[in-house]
């Protein structure tokens, strides 16, 4: 998942359980929809990527720099306390705001497009709570 410095998701992915998450990062980043509203081109990537541990790859790193975006990613083995969690919060909790969800919280589908499906509609539903008018 990758979610906006507000928490809202912007682009969202399936995949197995054994699959390393870095495999996701560059078809996540080619996701994200283009921003509009304001004139000129819209805008189409982010500035920065802030990612943990676990994106910590020198391929992966060449891959964002080529794109133009910036990443942000703490380096493994390392000591902790790098200042990345002031930032990264905000997907942990958006992640928290999909387990509110009963049928994403545990898999209850065989079916991987089922399952897909509800985890759309709920990164459509956070969306709509997060930017409707009160």
């Amino acid at each position: 998942m990758i979610c906006d410095a507000t928490g809202i998701p912007l682009a969202v992915t399936l995949t197995g359980g054994n699959r390393n998450d870095v495999t996701q990062l560059m078809p996540l980043l080619e996701a994200i929809p283009s921003i509009r509203g304001k004139r000129g081109r819209p805008r189409k990537r982010p500035k920065e990527v802030y990612a943990d541990r676990g994106y910590d790859h020198d391929c992966y790193r060449r891959q964002v720099w080529a794109k133009g975006i910036k990443p942000v990613i703490a380096r493994r083995g390392t000591e902790h306390g790098s200042g990345l969690g002031t930032k990264r919060w905000v997907v942990e909790q958006t992640i928290a705001l999909l387990h509110w969800f009963g049928r994403l919280r545990i898999r209850w589908e065989a079916r991987d497009d089922i399952h897909e499906a509800f985890l759309k509609l709920a990164c459509s539903l956070i969306c709509w709570r997060r930017l409707r008018p009160c």
